[in-house]
C-alpha cells in the first residue's frame, strides 16, 4: 500500500543518513596530528616578534643616547610611555579579537597579514634619525607606539592561535616547543644581525673630562655619527625582509581548526566583562604574576647589558658578540629544557630554570672585567634564560584548560588570556626600561662618553644583578602556590577529551534525529 512504501522509504532514509553520519563523525572524534611541516611554519611565525623585541631590547636604549644623542630623561620618556601603550592595547586587541567574525582564512591570521606591511615600515623608521632636532622626540615616541601596536595586533592573535591549531595538549605542547625554539633561534638572529652590523660601525666615544685624547688627529673621527646611522637603517632593512617572509610562511603553512578550540562560542562580552573573567580565575593570576616579576627581572638584565658591556666591562667593541653568546646558548639548551619539563613537570621546570641563571647574574659583576671569563658566564647564563623563554607559554595553555574545564559553557575566550599574559609581561618592560634609564640620568650618564662616573658603574651592576635576582626570587615564591601540578594538568586533559567526545557523540545524535 502506499503506507508501507511511504514507511519502507522513511526507514531506508534513515538508516542511510545514519550511516553518512557516522561515517563524518568518526574522523571527527580523532584529531588529526599536526605534522612537523605545519608545527614549522607556525613556529616560524613567531621569529618577528623575538627579532624585533631583542633588537628593540638590547639596542634601543643605546641607539637613542648615542646615536640619536637624546637625554636621557628623553630616552626613558620614550622608552616608558611607547611600553606602556603597548600593554594598553595588548588586552584591547585581544578584546577585538576575540569579538571578529570567522573567515575563510580563519580568525587569527586575517590579523596577522593585515598588520605586516604598516609594522614593517614604521620599525624601519624607528631607526632612522630624522634631518631635525626639535621634534626628534615626538618623531621616536610617535613611531614607537605605532609599531608597538600593530606588533601587537600580529603577536595577540598568533599567541592565541596556540588554542587552534589542534585539541590535543600534547601536540600544542609539541608545537610551543617547536615555537620557542624557533623563537629563541629569532633572538639569535636578531642579536646577530642588529649586532653585527651595527658593530662594524660602532658610534665613536667622546672624551671626558678626565679622559686623554692620545691622538688629537681623531677629533673629526669622534664626531663623525653618520656610519652608525647607516649601519642601523641596514640592519633594520634586513630585520624588516625577515618580518614579511616569516608571516607570509605562517599565514600558507598553518590552517586554524574552526570546530576544534570553539565548538560552541560563547555569546560576546564586555570588555571589562573579559578582565573579570580572566583575572577572576585564580590559577591564571597566580601565573601571572609569577611571570611578571621573573620577566621584570630578565628584561632588566637584557635592557642593561649592552651598556654594562661597553661603559663598565670595556667591551666597548665585544658587547655584542657577548650578546650573540647567551643567544645561543639559549638555543641549545631549548631541547634539554623540553625533556626536563615532559619529565619533571612544568613547576619545577620553572623554579629550576629561573634559579639557574642566578648565580651567574651575580659572578658576572664580581669578576674583575677579563673578556674571556664573561664569554663562558655568558654562555652558562643563557640556559636560565632559555627556561625563560619556554616555560611560560608551555604553561598558558594549561590555564586556559582549566578554565575550560571549571567553566564549560563560557568559551572563545583564548585571545583574552593570552594578550593579559602579553599585557603584563610588556608593562613589565616599560617599568624596567623607564627605571634603568632615568637611574642612569640621575647618576650622571654622559652620552658617548668613553668612560662614565663610578655612579653610573655602580648602577649598571645593579641593574643587571642585584635588582633582576630579587625580582626572580620573589617570583618564584609566588610559584609555590601555583595549583596547577602535574595531576591536575592530566586530569584536565582527560576531561577536556571526555567533553569533546561527548559533543561529538551529542552532534552524531541530533543529526540523526533531524534526518528521521
Amino acid at each position: 500500500s502506499p503506507r508501507d512504501i511511504l514507511v519502507c522509504c522513511c526507514i531506508a532514509v534513515t538508516l542511510l543518513g545514519t550511516c553518512t553520519c557516522l561515517g563524518l563523525s568518526k574522523p571527527e572524534k580523532i584529531d588529526r596530528q599536526l605534522s612537523v611541516c605545519n608545527k614549522i611554519c607556525y613556529a616560524v611565525g613567531g621569529a618577528p616578534y623575538q627579532i624585533t623585541g631583542c633588537a628593540l631590547g638590547f639596542f634601543l636604549q643605546i641607539y637613542l643616547l648615542d646615536v640619536a644623542q637624546l637625554d636621557p630623561f628623553y630616552a626613558s620618556i620614550i622608552l616608558f610611555v611607547g611600553r606602556a601603550w603597548d600593554a594598553i592595547t595588548d588586552p584591547t586587541v585581544g578584546f577585538l579579537v576575540s569579538r571578529s567574525p570567522w573567515t575563510r582564512f580563519g580568525r587569527m591570521l586575517p590579523w596577522i597579514v593585515l598588520s605586516t606591511p604598516l609594522a614593517v615600515l614604521s620599525y624601519f623608521l624607528i631607526w632612522y634619525v630624522p634631518p631635525f632636532e626639535d621634534g626628534k622626540v615626538i618623531w621616536y615616541l610617535f613611531f614607537y607606539c605605532i609599531f608597538q601596536t600593530l606588533q601587537t595586533c600580529f603577536h595577540v592573535p598568533y599567541s592565541a592561535l596556540t588554542m587552534f591549531i589542534s585539541s590535543e595538549q600534547k601536540e600544542r605542547d609539541s608545537a610551543t616547543a617547536y615555537r620557542m625554539t624557533v623563537e629563541v633561534l629569532g633572538t639569535v638572529l636578531g642579536t646577530a644581525i642588529q649586532g653585527q652590523i651595527v658593530g662594524m660601525a660602532n658610534a665613536p666615544c667622546l672624551p671626558g673630562p678626565g679622559d686623554i685624547i692620545a691622538n688629537l688627529s681623531n677629533s673629526s673621527k669622534l664626531l663623525n655619527n653618520s656610519e652608525p646611522k647607516a649601519a642601523y637603517m641596514i640592519a633594520s632593512g634586513v630585520i624588516c625582509l625577515i618580518y614579511v617572509l616569516c608571516a607570509i610562511v605562517l599565514f600558507f603553512g598553518v590552517r586554524e581548526q574552526k570546530g576544534k578550540a570553539s565548538i560552541c562560542q560563547s555569546e560576546p562580552m564586555g570588555f571589562f566583562q573579559g578582565i573579570k573573567l580572566v583575572m577572576g580565575h585564580g590559577p591564571y593570576a597566580k601565573l601571572v604574576m609569577v611571570f611578571l616579576f621573573t620577566s621584570l627581572g630578565f628584561m632588566l638584565l637584557e635592557g642593561n647589558f649592552a651598556l654594562f658591556c661597553s661603559s663598565t666591562l670595556g667591551f666597548r667593541n665585544d658587547f655584542q658578540n657577548i650578546l650573540l653568546v647567551i643567544m645561543l646558548s639559549a638555543t641549545l639548551a631549548i631541547p634539554f629544557w623540553q625533556w626536563f619539563l615532559s619529565r619533571f613537570g612544568k613547576k619545577t621546570a620553572v623554579c629550576v630554570g629561573s634559579l639557574s641563571v642566578i648565580p651567574f647574574m651575580i659572578l658576572v659583576v664580581c669578576v674583575k672585567s677579563n673578556l674571556i671569563v664573561t664569554y663562558i658566564v655568558s654562555f652558562a647564563a643563557g640556559v636560565g634564560v632559555a627556561a625563560a623563554f619556554l616555560l611560560p607559554w608551555s604553561m598558558l595553555p594549561d590555564v586556559v584548560d582549566d578554565f575550560q574545564v571549571q567553566n564549560p559553557d563560557s568559551t572563545g575566550h583564548e585571545a583574552l588570556f593570552y594578550s593579559f599574559y602579553v599585557f603584563f609581561t610588556k608593562f613589565a618592560s616599560g617599568i624596567s626600561l623607564g627605571i634603568s634609564t632615568l637611574s642612569l640620568d640621575f647618576a650622571g650618564y654622559i652620552s658617548r662618553g668613553c668612560t662614565q662616573p663610578a655612579a653610573v658603574d655602580l648602577t649598571l651592576k645593579l641593574l643587571v644583578s642585584a635588582a633582576p635576582v630579587a625580582l626572580i626570587l620573589i617570583g618564584l615564591v609566588i610559584l609555590y602556590w601555583y595549583p596547577i601540578d602535574e595531576e591536575r594538568r592530566q586530569g584536565n586533559r582527560k576531561l577536556l577529551q571526555e567533553q569533546r567526545d561527548n559533543e561529538a557523540d551529542s552532534e552524531t545524535d541530533s543529526t540523526e534525529l533531524a534526518i528521521v
